[in-house]
């Protein structure tokens, strides 16, 4: 990215993503045959989130630019948040 964004952007932005996982995992364990393995990477996307707001807390610029960075190409991806 090539302006810094402000790390409460990039933090509600995570917490947007973060409970479209949380989401995603509360219905696919309500449902009829849950999906496994969907479930189990939902998890680790979710812990990702959670990772990345702890080191949004004390990062620079040019990791908070990494981590927006990520999080706009997750968001683009066919299936995404």
């Amino acid at each position: 990215m090539s302006e810094h964004v402000r790390p409460e952007a990039v933090e509600r932005f995570v917490q947007q993503v973060s409970l479209w996982y949380s989401e995603e995992i509360m219905k696919e364990q309500r449902a009829a045959g849950p999906d496994s393995e969907r479930l189990r990477t939902l998890r680790v996307e979710s812990a990702a989130c959670a990772a990345d707001l702890a080191t949004l807390e004390g990062a620079g610029p040019e990791e908070v630019d990494e981590i927006a960075a990520r999080y706009v190409a997750w968001v683009q991806e066919p299936g995404g948040p």
